[in-house]
């Protein structure tokens, strides 16, 4: 069933009005003149299926996979799991205008306000200039003093700012205020799509209306003790490690195994270019190693190629 390569899988675009056009400069296909914001490019949601665009496995969902094929394709590890869906989501965003300020519920009132806990990494595969990033608060800043900041308008005052440049990366636990703009960003997060806007900078959506807020759903999820969290510089080894995922940054030097134990390895290169199991791949594009392929190659193609490389821990 299975041919030892690795899977691609088919992005899928969302339009956002904060969006833009630079997502054809990866690879990818973007109509002229549509504001995508965001490419989901490992997703199993019911709203929305990555299926593998060639080989064997051709046309096959994610969610089949997980369900048919859990140790081939997963890991032994995962056979008990009992999670419905694959639990881990890939995004690329291009981050044009800046996103809203928002929140991700916490697990301890995601259910109570009808959504689903949010963790998640943001590394910035791209910047341009006078990018910045709005993450937690300004110290001293009180739930009272920020309630009467988002009374006037005046949310802006109370965030905490960050210049960010390219390599860069942000995590992102629930509960923490957020916010970017400039930029192309690679997004790992839980298999969640609840977000809570707080503030818009007075602007419309798509439609022409003006977008929603979730002011009570906000309010019940931040952390007001989250204060001036910073940003990671470019070349760490580890962008992240939390219960929900992993994520590693690794050069590819020389020829290397995808992974050393039966287990999968989401890559996405983000310098350079690499190949493996017969393909190539740029910057920003992903693939997916399933477990059974463990002593599959990765090799550079040009030097100074880099990925990251998410596992479940």
């Amino acid at each position: 069933m299975y041919s030892g390569n690795p899977l691609i899988f088919e992005p899928l675009p969302v339009k956002r009005v904060w969006g833009g056009g630079k997502l054809n400069a990866y690879g990818k296909v973007i109509p002229y003149g549509t504001s995508v914001g965001e490419l989901w490019e490992v997703v199993d949601r019911r709203e929305a299926q990555s299926v593998v665009r060639y080989g064997l496995l051709k046309g096959e969902t994610l969610n089949a996979l997980w369900q048919g094929h859990r140790e081939e394709i997963f890991g032994a590890h995962l056979v008990n799991s009992p999670s419905p869906r694959f639990p881990i989501l890939c995004k690329l965003l291009d981050v044009r205008e800046c996103l809203s300020v928002q929140v991700h519920p916490p697990e301890r009132v995601a259910k109570a306000l009808n959504g689903e806990s949010k963790t998640e990494v943001w590394y910035f595969l791209e910047t341009t200039s006078g990018a910045k990033v709005y993450a937690g608060l300004k110290k001293g800043t009180s739930k009272r003093s920020f309630e009467l900041l988002l009374a006037m308008g005046h949310i802006e005052e109370a965030l905490h700012k960050l210049p960010v440049e390219t390599g860069n990366s942000l995590f992102i636990p629930s509960g923490r205020l957020h916010a970017a703009r400039g930029g192309v960003i690679v997004e790992i997060q839980q298999n969640s799509d609840t977000t809570f806007r707080l503030y818009d900078w007075d602007r419309r959506g798509l439609d022409g209306l003006p977008r929603r807020l979730h002011i009570h759903e906000s309010l019940a999820s931040i952390n007001f003790l989250d204060f001036e969290p910073r940003l990671q510089p470019s070349g760490q080894a580890v962008i992240a490690s939390c219960p929900f995922f992993h994520v590693d940054f690794l050069e590819i030097a020389r020829p290397m195994q995808a992974h050393y134990e039966k287990k999968f390895s989401i890559y996405v290169v983000v310098k350079g270019s690499i190949s493996c199991g017969g393909s190539s791949f740029t910057a920003g594009q992903f693939f997916f190693v399933p477990a059974q392929a463990s002593e599959i190659s990765i090799l550079p193609i040009v030097r100074g190629s880099c990925v990251l490389k998410t596992t479940l821990p």
